[in-house]
C-alpha cells in the first residue's frame, strides 16, 4: 500500500507504483477527483516477438527522482528481452500535462524492433459509468471524456506518433480490456468505446545494437476538448524533451529557498529533506488545500481515503514549510481557512480539497445528548501556524486580511468552548479522532492559538481583546498543572475523561504530549515536562532493529506484534521526530545533538525506494503500513532538520564565543 513516484504541479497530481504504472491521477484538485482510482494504468514493451508488462517479476526496477526535481528517474532491465529502460516522469510545472520520456537501450548483439504500450484504465470523475474512449484523427491521438474532463494521450519516436491503437470494455462480464490485446504486440484499431472502458496507444521504434532511441508520451487535462487539444499542439511545438529539462530547472530553483546550510548533518539526510519538501509541494493544492495523503490504497482496509484536509495536518504542515521558507506555498492554506471556518468559528474534521466539508465519524448525539463533532484543535493550530509564519517572515497583509473573519471568529469559539470547573477547554475528540475527552494536546494547542491570537490583537492594537485571550490562555495553563499532572506517575496525563459524573485522568503514555512545549505553554526543560518527554521515549520505544516510537501505549491502528513491552505499538515517524525535537530543543552543547541527528539518519530508513516516507512502518520489517507518502510525515522531517540546523549554529556560536 505505498505510491513510490508522486509528480504535481498543485493542479494535478499523478501517483506511480513500484512498477511504475499510473495508479491515480487527480484532477481539478489535488486529491479531488481521482479519475484512475488505484487501478493499473499499464506500461509494457514487445521486443521480437516477446512481450513483458513492467510488474514482470523479471523486470529489475530501480526507482528515483533526477536530484533535486520534481522528475522521475527509473531503470529497468529485462535481461532476456535484452533491453534497459530508462524512464522519466514529470508533470508540467503550470499546465496539466504529464509527459514521460523512454530511452530504450539494446543490451544485445543485434539490432531490435521494439514496441512501448501505454495503457490507460480511467473512471473518469472517480466512476466507470459513462465514459467514452476514443481515437481522434485530426491529430492523430487518442482521448477519454465524460462531461467536463478530457484526456488526451499522444507521443513520438524517431519512427512517427502513434503507431497502434484500440478502444475497447472493461470490467464488464468476461472483458478485461484491451491490455490483453497488446500483449502479442499488436492492436485491433478498435475506434470508439462507450460505458466502462479503456484503452492502449503503442510506438514503433528500431534500436540498433549496443545503442539506444527514445520515446516520448504526453496526457495533456482538461475541461474541454480544444483545451486538450491545445496543450497537446504545446508539447509538440515546444519538444517534450525541452519541457522535461524545464520542469527539473524550475523545481531546482524552487529548493534554492531552504539553502545550503545544513551543518555536519550527513549527505542522505539532507537528500531526504529536499525530497520531503518537494513531495509535500505536491500534496497541495493551489486553491489552499493541503492534502493529508493520496493513496488510494487505503480503500482496501475502508471505504474511504486520506484525500482530505485535516486542518490539523494542513496547520502544522504549513508551519514546517513556512519554517523552511515557503511562507508564499502555504499562504493560500489559511485563506482556504478562513473561507471555510464555520459560522460558530471553528474548523470542521475534515475538509474536501473544494471547501466542502468531508466524511466523518464524530456523531452529533452520543446516548440522547448533543455533542459538538470536532477535534478542537484542529481550530487553534491554525492560529498557532499563523503566528509563527507572521514571526518568521513579517508578512503583515496576510494576517490582516483574516483578522475578523478567521482569528478573532476562531479566537471568540476558543473563549467559549470552556470547562470553567476546570479552566480548561470543554472536551473534544483528540487528534487521532479515536476518543473524547479533555486531552492534554488538545488543551497545550488551544494555548498556544489563544496566545497567537493574543499577538495578532496586539499587533492590530485590538488591546481589549489581547486581554481577554491571554486571561483564558492562562487560566488554561493553571488547569494544566492543577488537573492534568499526576504526582504519583509522576508526568502529564494523557488526559481527562468523564465517568460517573467525574473526570478521571487517562494515564496511558501518549507521545503527543509534546504539544506542551511545542505550542508554547512550557519550556521543554521545565522538570514536569522533562519527565513526561523521558517516559514518552522510554515507553513507547520499540526495541526492534527498526526502533523508532509509538503513538501510545498498546496502539491498535494496523497492528503487527502483540507483545506491548517490546513494541508498544507500530513506529510513527512524526512521533519519532516529536522526540527528537525534544532532544534538540534542550540540547545544551554539540554533543547533545548526536542522538537526535542518528534519529533523522534512521528515518532515511524508513523511506520507500524513492524516498516516499509512510506512515509508520511494520516494528520487525520497516516495510510500509497505512498510506504513503503522508504529508505529515514529510513535513515533520523538514520541521525536525530546520530546527536541528538551527540549534546547531546557535551552540556552535556559543561554543566559538566562549573561546
Amino acid at each position: 500500500m505505498a505510491r513510490h513516484l508522486v509528480i504535481g504541479n498543485g493542479k494535478m497530481l499523478v501517483n506511480l507504483d513500484s512498477n511504475c504504472f499510473i495508479r491515480d491521477v487527480y484532477f481539478p484538485f489535488v486529491g479531488q477527483l481521482n479519475h484512475v482510482g488505484g487501478h493499473l494504468c499499464r506500461f509494457g514493451v514487445w521486443c521480437d516477438g516477446a512481450f513483458a508488462w513492467l510488474d514482470d517479476p523479471e523486470w529489475v526496477i530501480e526507482l528515483g527522482y533526477i536530484e533535486d526535481s520534481l522528475v522521475t528517474n527509473v531503470t529497468a532491465r529485462h535481461d532476456r528481452l535484452g533491453l534497459e529502460l530508462q524512464l522519466n516522469d514529470g508533470i508540467h510545472q503550470r499546465e496539466c500535462i504529464y509527459m514521460k520520456r523512454v530511452v530504450v537501450r539494446n543490451l544485445g548483439d543485434n539490432e531490435k524492433e521494439v514496441r512501448v504500450f501505454f495503457h490507460h484504465d480511467l473512471m473518469i470523475d472517480g466512476n466507470e459509468v459513462g465514459d467514452t474512449a476514443a481515437f481522434y484523427p485530426a491529430n492523430r491521438t487518442l482521448f477519454h471524456y465524460k462531461r467536463s474532463s478530457y484526456f488526451m494521450f499522444n507521443g513520438r519516436s524517431d519512427e512517427g506518433g502513434i503507431y497502434q491503437f484500440s478502444t475497447g470494455i472493461k470490467r464488464f462480464h468476461s472483458a478485461e480490456g484491451t491490455w490483453r490485446d497488446a500483449e502479442d504486440g499488436e492492436l485491433m484499431g478498435n475506434a470508439i468505446s462507450q460505458g466502462s472502458v479503456d484503452s492502449t496507444i503503442s510506438f514503433r521504434t528500431i534500436v540498433p545494437s549496443g545503442n539506444e532511441r527514445t520515446v516520448y508520451y504526453w496526457m495533456s487535462v482538461g475541461t474541454e476538448m480544444e483545451e486538450v487539444k491545445r496543450l497537446d499542439q504545446y508539447v509538440q511545438e515546444s519538444h517534450p524533451e525541452k519541457l522535461l529539462s524545464r520542469i527539473v530547472i524550475y523545481w531546482n530553483h524552487w529548493l534554492t529557498r531552504v539553502g545550503d546550510r545544513f551543518g555536519d548533518l550527513p549527505e542522505n539526510v539532507t537528500k531526504q529533506l529536499k525530497h520531503s519538501l518537494l513531495i509535500v509541494r505536491t500534496q497541495i493544492d493551489e486553491r489552499g488545500a493541503i492534502m493529508a495523503a493520496n493513496d488510494t490504497d487505503i480503500l482496501q482496509y475502508n471505504r474511504d481515503h486520506y484525500s482530505y484536509m485535516w486542518p490539523r495536518d494542513g496547520a502544522l504542515i504549513a508551519d514546517a514549510m513556512s519554517l523552511a521558507g515557503y511562507h508564499g506555498t502555504i499562504a493560500p492554506f489559511f485563506h482556504f481557512c478562513g473561507r471555510n471556518l464555520s459560522p460558530e468559528g471553528y474548523l470542521h474534521h475534515k475538509y474536501n480539497p473544494d471547501g466542502t466539508v468531508g466524511s466523518s465519524w464524530h456523531p452529533y448525539v452520543v446516548q440522547g445528548v448533543p455533542r459538538l463533532p470536532i477535534q478542537e484543535d484542529e481550530t487553534a493550530l491554525v492560529l498557532y501556524a499563523l503566528w509563527k509564519d507572521y514571526a518568521r517572515h513579517g508578512e503583515i497583509e496576510l494576517p490582516q486580511a483574516l483578522y475578523s473573519t478567521l482569528i478573532r471568529k476562531a479566537s471568540a469559539f476558543l473563549c467559549d468552548y470552556m470547562e470553567p470547573d476546570l479552566g480548561l477547554p470543554k472536551p473534544s475528540y483528540d487528534l487521532w479522532e479515536e476518543r473524547y475527552g479533555i486531552w492534554t494536546y488538545t488543551v497545550a494547542s488551544v494555548y498556544g492559538g489563544l496566545m497567537a491570537a493574543a499577538y495578532f490583537a496586539d499587533l492590530f492594537g485590538d488591546y481589549d481583546r489581547s486581554d481577554q485571550y491571554r486571561i483564558v490562555a492562562e487560566q488554561i495553563k493553571q488547569g494544566i498543572v492543577t488537573h492534568l499532572w499526576d504526582e504519583e506517575a509522576g508526568r502529564y496525563a494523557r488526559g481527562l475523561v468523564l465517568q460517573d459524573g467525574k473526570w478521571v485522568k487517562d494515564m496511558t503514555v501518549e507521545s503527543s504530549m509534546f504539544g506542551l512545549f511545542e505550542f508554547g505553554v512550557f519550556s521543554a526543560e521545565e522538570e514536569k515536562v522533562a519527565r513526561t518527554m523521558h517516559a514518552i521515549s522510554e515507553k513507547l520505544r520499540i526495541h526492534t532493529e527498526v526502533g523508532g516510537i509509538a503513538r501510545y501505549t498498546n496502539d491498535y491502528y494496523f497492528r503487527q506484534s502483540d507483545d506491548i513491552e517490546k513494541v508498544p505499538g507500530n513506529p510513527w515517524i512524526i512521533c519519532t521526530l516529536w522526540v527528537a525535537n525534544f532532544q534538540i530543543e534542550t540540547a545544551k552543547s554539540l554533543e547533545d545533538l548526536a542522538e537526535p541527528r542518528r534519529t533523522l539518519e534512521k528515518v532515511t530508513t524508513f523511506a520507500l525506494a524513492g524516498g516516499n516516507l509512510p506512515e509508520q512502518v511494520h516494528p520487525e520489517t520497516g516495510e510500509p503500513l497505512s498510506v504513503a507518502p503522508l504529508t505529515w510525515s514529510h513535513a515533520t522531517y523538514v520541521s525536525t532538520v530546520c530546527k536541528y540546523v538551527r540549534k546547531q549554529e546557535q551552540l556552535a556560536s556559543s561554543a566559538s564565543g566562549s573561546k
